[in-house]
């Protein structure tokens, strides 16, 4: 009891946290029940759980879950993959940043929704499509991230390994990346986030399958408990991949400490 006590202390939010999730469940509840909200506009939190429990058992939420994580994990690492080795030759080459940054911005500004029915038009309504969008929203992130963290490091650090003569793949690999991996990370922790919604945006514009495809059905059904339901999942997929995302830096990044922190705080 001693022990519990003393990690509450240190660590109050393991139960406050818990308790803050309790109550707005208990007062949404409340307030769907004392007021007779009716079901099409907010459901209660009773039916919402009902309509997830029904979905998972039947095997219809857990059919397109899947589809969707595909989608996800396959545009995550598409777009990851090309952020990365973009952000490289443009932290690296100075003359690339000046050629091909400014177009890469541009295409960054054009809205993903407004071109998200012309990549599906491209690639047709299966998850080549949703692929494509996921990584578009997904690479940016990544790219930023890994041109900041690669200019980050010291310049007497270089100095000092170019009059050692290091070559530039040397610098790169001594210095440059390992200063460069916690804000990588930082990009690849947003852009995890972010294939979700290009994901969905995706199974929206146009799909046959997928978590969007089916709140698109159910809303065109007016079922609301199960549009929360299909939320709840997208939630905590998301929850689960940044966590993912944070556990692997951890195992990466092990030499830096609180960097990470720092970084997301900067």
């Amino acid at each position: 009891m001693s022990r519990m006590r003393a990690l509450l202390r240190r660590r109050p939010e393991i139960l406050l946290s818990p308790l803050v999730f309790v109550l707005f469940v208990a007062g949404w509840e409340a307030a769907v029940r004392g007021f007779g909200i009716p079901a099409i506009v907010i459901p209660s939190p009773s039916a919402v759980l009902r309509a997830l429990v029904g979905g998972i058992l039947s095997g219809e939420l857990v059919e397109h879950f899947w589809v969707t994580s595909a989608e996800v994990i396959l545009g995550f690492t598409a777009g990851a993959s090309i952020g990365f080795v973009l952000g490289v030759l443009v932290g690296l080459f100075p003359l690339l940043e000046r050629t091909i940054y400014p177009y890469i911005v541009a295409f960054q500004t054009l809205p993903k929704v407004a071109i998200a029915p012309i990549i599906v038009i491209w690639f047709g309504y299966g998850i080549e499509s949703k692929i494509v969008i996921t990584a578009t929203i997904a690479f940016f992130p990544v790219l930023a991230n890994t041109i900041v963290g690669l200019r980050a490091v010291p310049r007497d650090q270089v100095e000092l390994m170019v009059a050692f003569t290091a070559s530039r793949w040397q610098i790169f690999r001594m210095a440059r990346l390992p200063q460069a991996l916690p804000y990588v990370f930082v990009g690849l922790d947003v852009a995890i986030v972010l294939a979700v919604i290009g994901a969905i945006v995706g199974e929206f514009v146009g799909s046959q399958a997928g978590l969007g495809y089916l709140i698109l059905q159910r809303n065109f059904h007016m079922d609301m408990a199960g549009v929360f339901a299909i939320l709840i999942i997208l939630s905590l997929m998301g929850i689960g991949l940044h966590l993912l995302v944070n556990a692997v830096q951890r195992r990466v990044v092990f030499w830096i400490g609180s960097t990470h922190d720092r970084v997301m705080g900067a």
